[in-house]
């Protein structure tokens, strides 16, 4: 697989990915229906990948595989060199709707992993950092629907980042917010990537983002989704959407799906 040419940024606690032979299926009606086939890749502690394929190819399930959600019809997957078999804390998944309880505080949101561990009484330290670290400290005591799109989309993030996770795990999380909500965060991801310590593994279908975020893109193709590209991006922070080499790189991507005239 393609290495980096840049440093990773992952703190000692950043996991490794190793994805193996991995395919999966799901059964409607006694039929199979074939939704992951033979995937395979790995990544370094500390590295951002995006997963990059068509809606509905498979992308999400295989998400919700590494999380440990479901078991995989055949291969494994290894997370910090352990096989993944059930949910841990250590891989934390954030979903494309920020699914915040309405009825709870954003304080009492983010908290939720810790207070359902049994943590809650030793961790709320770690609460307000994580609310710190999103830009949400002062929003504590406000309920939900005080938020935007945006500051609940950053109150999901801060309940991922409270259980400081080795790993996290992103299913398009900022594919519902408006185009300039979304550039925002798209930074305010790479900042907390970079100071967080942990490795992302983003799904999207959206190329510039993935390009703007992430250090590798896999590209897959339709359903059953197999890997058929594995592109390096191979440009130095600060990125800027407009750089000249992630032109080319999107022109590269879009090809490998099949959109070469664009």
């Amino acid at each position: 697989m393609v290495a980096s040419p840049f440093p990773c940024t992952g703190g000692p606690g950043a996991a490794t990915i190793e994805v193996r032979s991995l395919s999966h299926q799901f059964v409607i009606r006694g039929s199979p229906l074939p939704v992951l086939k033979d995937l395979s890749f790995s990544a370094a502690p500390g590295a951002f990948i995006a997963l990059l394929g068509p809606s509905g190819c498979g992308k999400s399930t295989l998400l919700r595989l590494v999380a440990g959600l479901e078991p995989p019809t055949a291969g494994e997957i290894r997370v910090g060199g352990q096989l993944v078999r059930s949910p841990d804390p250590s891989r934390a998944l954030v979903f494309q709707d920020p699914t915040l309880y309405p009825w709870r505080t954003v304080w009492r949101n983010v908290a939720l992993g810790l207070e359902a561990r049994g943590l809650l009484r030793t961790g709320d330290r770690r609460v307000h950092d994580a609310l710190e670290r999103v830009g949400l400290a002062p929003f504590a005591r406000a309920l939900p629907h005080h938020l935007s799109g945006g500051m609940a989309h950053r109150a999901a993030l801060a309940r991922a980042l409270v259980n400081e996770p080795s790993l996290l795990l992103l299913d398009e999380p900022l594919g519902q917010l408006d185009a300039l909500t979304r550039l925002t965060l798209q930074r305010e991801l790479v900042r907390l990537w970079e100071g967080g310590g942990f490795t992302a593994l983003l799904v999207t279908h959206d190329v510039d983002e993935a390009l703007y975020l992430a250090d590798r893109v896999l590209v897959v193709g339709a359903r059953p989704a197999c890997l058929i590209g594995d592109v390096l991006v191979d440009v130095p922070r600060p990125r800027h959407h407009a750089d000249p080499r992630l032109q080319e790189l999107r022109r590269a991507v879009l090809g490998l799906l099949g959109f070469d005239w664009m």
